[in-house]
C-alpha cells in the first residue's frame, strides 16, 4: 500500500500534467469564462515612457486577468466578459508599429464574441482606443484623452469614469509617478460610486512597465505589480501597499519613542550589563523615558548575544519585541535578577485613578 507521502507525490505530479488539475490555483469564484465587469484607466507617461493599468472589481483577484502592459509599448485592459488574450495580441501589434485604433478594430473584427467585450488600448505614443460592445452591462462605456483611457461597466453611472479622467488629468505634470496618478484616478472612481454591486468580493490591481535601464530588476520591464486578490476596501489597499513599498512620507507615523517602558528596558539592559554597565545604580533624570541611540545599542548588543537577529540581517536597530521582551526576563531569570529588577519596576507600572 502506498505511503502518504507517496501519494501525494503523485497528486502532485497529476497536477502538473493534466489539464484543469491545478485549477485551485485561480480564484474558486471564478467561472469557465471569465466575467471582470468592471472599471479600469490605461495610461502612459510621456516623460518616462512608462505604461500602465489601474482596475478594481467585485471579483477576486482582477489583477490576474485585467490588465497587460508591455515596457516601450503600452498598455491594455481587457474586461466585461473577459477575453484575456486581448492583451498579449494588441500589444503585439503595437510592437509591430500598427496603431492603436487599427490594432482594436482588428481584434474585435476578429472576435467574434464582441458584442459582450470592452477593452481599452494605448500606445507609448499616446494614441489610444478603446471598445464597449453593446451586449456589456449598463451603466458602460468608455472616454478617452490625454495620455489615457478608461472604460467600465456595470457602473452606478457616467459620473464614475467622469471622475477617474478628471483625477489623472489633474494630477498631469505634478511630479508624480504614474503608478501613484493611476491609483488616485481609480480612487476617485471609486468614491464617484463604482461598480454598481454589492454584497460581493472586491479586488483591485496596478501594473506599470518602465523602458528605461536600471528602472527594474525584471527582464520585463515590469517596476509596479500590486494585486489585491480580495479586500474590504481594495482600492484604499492599493494605495497603503503602494506608499508602504514606495516608502512615501506619511505611510507611518514618525517619532522618538517616550515612556516608562523604555526606562523600565534601561533598567532590565542594565542589570544585564548591557547598558551603562560602569554604572553601580541607574539614576533617572529627563533623558531616562527616551529611546535614544545608547539604548538602541544596547538593545542590539542583547539580540546579538542571545541569539536574535541583528541590523546586520536586515532587523531594524533597536527592535524590541515580544520576543525580546520574552527573551529579556529568561535571561534575568537564568541570572537571578528577575525578582530584584521586578520590584524596581513595579512602582513604575503601577495603575492610578
Amino acid at each position: 500500500m502506498p505511503s502518504k507521502l507517496a501519494a501525494a507525490t503523485v497528486l502532485w505530479v497529476v497536477a502538473l500534467i493534466l489539464p484543469g488539475a491545478a485549477a485551485g490555483q485561480e480564484p474558486a469564484a471564478w467561472e469557465p469564462e471569465l466575467h471582470f465587469h468592471t472599471f479600469s484607466i490605461a495610461a502612459i507617461d510621456p516623460a518616462t515612457g512608462e505604461s500602465g493599468v489601474a482596475v478594481t472589481t467585485r471579483v477576486a483577484c482582477v489583477g490576474n486577468g485585467v490588465p497587460w502592459v508591455r515596457a516601450g509599448v503600452g498598455a491594455v485592459a481587457t474586461q466585461s466578459w473577459t477575453r484575456v488574450e486581448y492583451g498579449p495580441e494588441l500589444l503585439e501589434m503595437l510592437a509591430e508599429g500598427i496603431g492603436a485604433e487599427e490594432a482594436l478594430a482588428r481584434a474585435v473584427a476578429a472576435d467574434s464574441q464582441a458584442a459582450r467585450r470592452q477593452v481599452g488600448v494605448i500606445g507609448v505614443d499616446g494614441a489610444s482606443s478603446a471598445f464597449t460592445g453593446n451586449a456589456a452591462l449598463p451603466w458602460a462605456g468608455h472616454r478617452s484623452g490625454r495620455n489615457y483611457v478608461t472604460q467600465g461597466n456595470i457602473l452606478t453611472g457616467p459620473e464614475v469614469l467622469d471622475a477617474v479622467a478628471s483625477a489623472f488629468e489633474n494630477s498631469e505634470g505634478g511630479a508624480r509617478h504614474l503608478a501613484d496618478r493611476l491609483i488616485e484616478a481609480l480612487a476617485a472612481g471609486q468614491q464617484a460610486g463604482g461598480d454598481a454591486r454589492k454584497g460581493r468580493a472586491q479586488s483591485a490591481a496596478v501594473i506599470v512597465a518602465d523602458p528605461r535601464p536600471g528602472r527594474s530588476r525584471r527582464p520585463d520591464g515590469v517596476t509596479v505589480n500590486v494585486n489585491v486578490c480580495e479586500h474590504p476596501t481594495p482600492v484604499a489597499e492599493l494605495r497603503r501597499i503602494y506608499d508602504n513599498i514606495s516608502q512615501t512620507l506619511g505611510y507611518r507615523t514618525l517619532q522618538q519613542h517616550r515612556g516608562a517602558d523604555v526606562w523600565q528596558l534601561k533598567l532590565v539592559l542594565h542589570a544585564l550589563g548591557y547598558y551603562r554597565p560602569e554604572a553601580e545604580q541607574l539614576e533617572r533624570d529627563r533623558g531616562s523615558f527616551v529611546f535614544d541611540q545608547e539604548i538602541v545599542d544596547g538593545v542590539d548588543a542583547f539580540r546579538e548575544a542571545h541569539g536574535l537577529s541583528t541590523p546586520a540581517l536586515g532587523t531594524p536597530p533597536g527592535l524590541v519585541d515580544e520576543e525580546t521582551v520574552a527573551r529579556l526576563w529568561a535571561v534575568l531569570e537564568e541570572a537571578g535578577e528577575a525578582r530584584e529588577v521586578r520590584e524596581r519596576l513595579k512602582e513604575l507600572t503601577a495603575v492610578r485613578r
